[in-house]
């Protein structure tokens, strides 16, 4: 039996424990008001829009700005006079959370507005947006209000930032992320490109407010509207694929120099951000210097090519092929989603082409997802020194990638994501066969949810379809692959790990 003193002592001990587990989690929730304030001052952009047209939707934006903002006063009330400094364990789940909060808020719009979604429909049109996967459920897009296409193509842009940033301060420091070689292969970029991490970000940020800019007013000279060239040119840097119309860009498929404009954004928005600020500071050559940047140009262009000449052979005229599969294929290895056609009906060889093009994805540090063109060279590199060590047994062989050394860390991580990365779209597809989905269905809605593509193939999700016949489970499920896909996997499954949540 303890003493008083001990009981004492044991108590005050469960005290501080209580308090620091409070103050670890405490600046996770600030961190969370303030990203719903940033969320709640986005909704005042279509707010205004629709206020000016006299819509109807402007109500429901009001009640969202007001539940949104409100969570965001709680959050910021109960985590005052804290310190944002975050520990390892509450960056993790700050990563998580915050895509989850910001995609659940940011539904409320599609629940209260004009298409008086279900709220599974809501919130899978919401993650689709905020992962840039883009999906969708939603038909008549173009009966839409003017606030709430508007704010579809925002909650893709702002996915597209985040993901970016996250690529860049936190993925490195969870070592999941592939911007870790950047600081391999550049020798302390950010000594070089900015002093501080706070200056990568704002120059970051610049960098994509300014390509957005770019991509918006060359559109509307293009020939689209303000709203099209808005939207577009939002969803276009964002590798997201949101677009104004039901046939996505197809809309545009009379005028290919839309298309053309259209694949160079694309094209833009899967390049690491990183080296566009190296660029401008130092030389334009930097891009083609980089490894990763090379081997994604030159995958597409031989992919480009070989679809074309397909197509030609099928009888398609040369310049209406080269056009078409030009903007499809890098729609989707940039895993922006856009279709300006079918093209799971151009024959059996395309329609597994794309399929293999789904898992591919863009550069580390850039807004598209999938596998990230670092990781297939690794893997490419890793093989070639394992062939050479079965010829010759006593060689020792060096791994370098850009020139450099590959630490071991960051071979580990590749080769721990891409096991994790195929176990999850195994498992997601069999799951979504449990509950009635049919093969193709099943494997491509699984695929195209975690590398963030958007459309996957069939009659039922294919690029000339949508995912709002599915089951509600199946879109619940699709919205975890969307983000365990984004969040790069590892982050979210270390949750579930009993040791992670110990002291």
């Amino acid at each position: 039996m303890s003493s008083p003193l001990e009981s004492t002592v044991g108590w005050r001990k469960m005290r501080i424990v209580r308090h620091l587990q409070l103050d670890e989690w405490l600046p996770v929730i600030r961190i969370l008001g303030l990203l719903l304030c940033v969320v709640a001052v986005m909704m005042l952009v279509p707010l205004f829009i629709l206020l000016k047209e006299d819509d109807g939707d402007a109500r429901a934006f009001l009640i969202s700005l007001g539940i949104t903002l409100g969570s965001a006063v709680l959050m910021l009330a109960i985590s005052r006079k804290v310190e944002l400094e975050l520990k390892p364990r509450a960056m993790f789940v700050l990563t998580t959370l915050s895509w989850v909060l910001v995609s659940a808020y940011s539904s409320l719009p599609l629940v209260f507005g004009a298409p008086h979604l279900e709220v599974t429909d809501a919130v899978f049109e919401s993650v689709s947006a905020i992962t840039t996967t883009g999906s969708t459920v939603m038909s008549n897009i173009e009966g839409l209000s003017d606030g709430l296409k508007l704010w579809r193509g925002l909650m893709q842009w702002i996915g597209g930032i985040g993901i970016i940033v996250m690529a860049i301060a936190i993925l490195p420091f969870l070592k999941v992320g592939g911007m870790r070689l950047f600081q391999t292969e550049s020798s302390d970029w950010s000594d070089k490109v900015l002093p501080r991490a706070g200056g990568v970000a704002k120059a970051i940020g610049l960098v994509y407010v300014g390509l957005t800019l770019l991509a918006i007013l060359t559109y509307w000279l293009g020939g689209m509207d303000g709203l099209d060239a808005v939207v577009h040119g939002m969803t276009s840097l964002a590798t997201g694929g949101f677009a104004n119309y039901d046939s996505s860009m197809g809309v545009y498929s009379d005028r290919p120099h839309l298309l053309w404009m259209a694949s160079f954004f694309m094209l833009l928005g899967a390049l690491p951000f990183v080296l566009f600020i190296r660029a401008w500071q130092d030389r334009a050559g930097v891009l083609w210097c980089d490894a990763q940047v090379r081997g994604f140009l030159r995958l597409l262009g031989w992919v480009i090519a070989a679809l074309t000449l397909y197509r030609v052979i099928n009888g398609e005229a040369l310049f209406t092929a080269l056009t078409q599969v030009t903007f499809n294929v890098i729609s989707v290895v940039t895993t922006t989603g856009y279709a300006s056609d079918d093209y799971s009906a151009w024959g059996p060889f395309a329609v597994v082409a794309f399929f293999y093009l789904t898992f591919v994805g863009g550069c580390s540090g850039s807004t598209s997802g999938g596998m990230k063109i670092f990781r297939l060279q690794i893997g490419l590199i890793m093989l070639g020194n394992h062939l050479r060590s079965l010829i010759h047994a006593n060689g020792v062989f060096s791994q370098r990638y850009n020139g450099r050394a590959l630490p071991d860390e960051v071979v580990r991580a590749v080769i721990a994501f891409s096991f994790f990365f195929f176990i999850t779209i195994g498992g997601l597809a069999l799951a979504l066969s449990f509950i009635g989905l049919d093969l193709i269905t099943a494997v491509t809605g699984a695929a195209t949810a975690v590398t963030n593509v958007g459309p996957g193939l069939g009659d039922i999700i294919g690029p000339a379809g949508n995912f709002s016949t599915l089951p509600d489970s199946a879109k619940w499920l699709l919205c975890i692959g969307m983000l365990m896909g984004r969040l790069e996997i590892l982050t979210v499954l270390v949750l579930f790990s009993p040791s992670f949540w110990r002291k």
